[in-house]
């Protein structure tokens, strides 16, 4: 049996926006750098945004509204039966694709659109400049997101450890030694690949920094280049200070034919993989790997055998350095078409809607496969979709109705949580750890996750007058993973960590 066109879902336009005005009052907007992507995008789909019936809005941070979906449409002009405002993520964008393209498939949409746009830069301008924004008033009773202090385990709050920028080392520190790599050399990974990401950026017309910079560049700590949590400074965290916007408009083979629109411009969405690890990171059983990233990325890999391009999410270094591994590729091999959070711009939510641009002009150019890769919370969530320059099927249905089941591989691995002791005293071993920095790029404090001698865990302090035991924590050539240290809780209730030496 032939597929039929009507159900073989493809982007059929892309759109992308970096506003930089001289004046930031002249700054668009978040809803309206969407607006101006989705009708870029709509240029390249002959029209085909006016028979929109599906709107898919990545949820944004820099601004609020009370009714984002129902602004956007007006500023568009459509009325879909369909509008939604979704959640935080970075995996976001990359669900509603997948998801896009499988209504598609099933015959649930005729053109669907996935848009966000953020604009931190331009309110950090305005906050510092004391400045009004003619913008939509700002909703301050819109519904808010849930914030990280919701859900992370209480222990982590109270630490100071319940932002992504101090978790995401603490598996970088942890999966580097398992590679037996020094400190040394897993910055020196590290730095190589966000080198090759600033190359990357340097090529997009659409990125916000594009000077390409040498590894010693990126990994040497500099007045602006401070350290932010060991081991990363501030040329490896995502930079979310940018004004950007990106739309992508999905339909049908027949519906693009029927449009006019050239087949060379035609991309191919084929199979999805999403898989989750446990919410709250601290009780998870290891730091080392991730085995829900590993089930995506198997599964896809065991579907599509290769890809000519590969976009892996990249807040921070560890993501591709794990997935990396897992897919097979060397440390010469790039990880971003895009450009990475640190360069092209990490537009909080959004990234992975940028991507999924750059790797359609990838396809376009020639790239037979692409895999675009999205990361969510802490680790947490996880989806990949591939793309592509033929249609891609399996049993004569569209890959796009295709979910690669990645959640039932990872589940076995994953293990039961860990018990968190909150007002530990005695003695434990360093599972993993990182050193969190003030503005100045002063050391701060460590924190620590150590297993105690009665199998629980805990997550401890060191105070940054305990200089000898933050200088064992960040040594260029040896991990203290593993290092025996006493453990008490102070009198204010926190947790608090000495090497056993002291």
């Amino acid at each position: 049996m032939t597929l039929s066109p009507d159900r073989i879902p493809v982007i059929a336009g892309i759109g992308e926006i970096a506003d930089r005005p001289k004046d930031v009052t002249q700054a668009l907007e978040p809803v309206a750098l969407m607006a101006e992507a989705a009708r870029l995008a709509d240029a390249e789909a002959k029209g085909l945004l006016s028979e929109v019936d599906s709107i898919d809005i990545v949820g944004l941070v820099s601004w609020r509204y009370s009714d984002t979906a129902a602004l956007l449409c007006e500023k568009l002009g459509v009325s879909p039966k369909r509008a939604v405002y979704g959640p935080v993520g970075g995996e976001s964008p990359i669900r509603y694709l997948h998801e896009a393209a499988r209504r598609v498939a099933n015959g649930e949409s005729t053109v669907s659109l996935v848009t966000g746009g953020e604009a931190q830069h331009a309110v950090n301008h305005a906050r510092r400049a004391n400045v009004e924004l003619p913008w939509t008033p700002y909703a301050v009773s819109a519904p808010k997101f849930k914030r990280a202090a919701d859900y992370v385990h209480a222990l982590a709050v109270k630490q100071g450890v319940a932002w992504p920028i101090n978790v995401y080392p603490l598996y970088d520190t942890a999966s580097a030694h398992a590679w037996d790599q020094t400190p040394e050399e897993a910055t020196a990974e590290s730095a190589q690949l966000w080198s090759a990401n600033s190359a990357a950026a340097a090529r997009n017309p659409y990125a916000w920094l594009r000077k390409e910079l040498t590894p010693a560049e990126i990994a040497t700590p500099s007045d602006d280049n401070r350290m932010i949590s060991w081991p990363y400074p501030k040329r490896m965290v995502a930079n979310p200070n940018v004004n950007q916007g990106a739309a992508i408009i999905i339909t049908s083979l027949a519906k693009a034919r029927a449009a006019g629109i050239a087949e060379d411009q035609l991309v191919f969405i084929g199979a999805g993989a999403v898989a989750n690890e446990p919410r709250d990171w601290l009780t998870r059983p290891q730091f080392a790997q991730s085995h829900a990233q590993a089930a995506v990325l198997n599964a896809l890999q065991r579907h599509a055998g290769s890809f000519d391009a590969v976009e892996l999410y990249s807040c921070f270094p560890v993501v591709p350095k794990l997935a990396r591994r897992t897919l097979g590729l060397g440390v010469d091999h790039p990880t971003s078409v895009t450009g990475g959070l640190s360069f092209f711009g990490g537009p909080l939510n959004n990234y992975m809607s940028h991507a999924a641009c750059a790797m359609a002009r990838d396809v376009r150019a020639g790239a037979r496969l692409g895999l675009i890769y999205g990361q969510g919370e802490f680790v947490t969530k996880h989806h990949a979709l591939i793309l592509g320059r033929e249609p891609q099927a399996r049993d004569n249905a569209p890959d796009a109705l295709i979910d690669m089941k990645a959640q039932a591989a990872a589940d076995p691995m994953l293990g039961p949580p860990v018990a968190i002791d909150e007002t530990p005293q005695g003695e434990g071993m360093l599972e993993t750890f990182t050193v969190l920095f003030d503005p100045s790029g002063c050391p701060a404090y460590g924190a620590v996750i150590a297993r105690l001698d009665s199998g629980a865990r805990t997550l401890a302090r060191i105070p940054a007058d305990q200089v000898d035991d933050l200088g064992l924590l960040m040594s260029a050539h040896t991990f203290a993973v593993g290092l025996r240290g006493r453990i008490s809780t102070d009198s204010a209730g926190l947790p608090q960590w000495r090497a056993a030496h002291a």
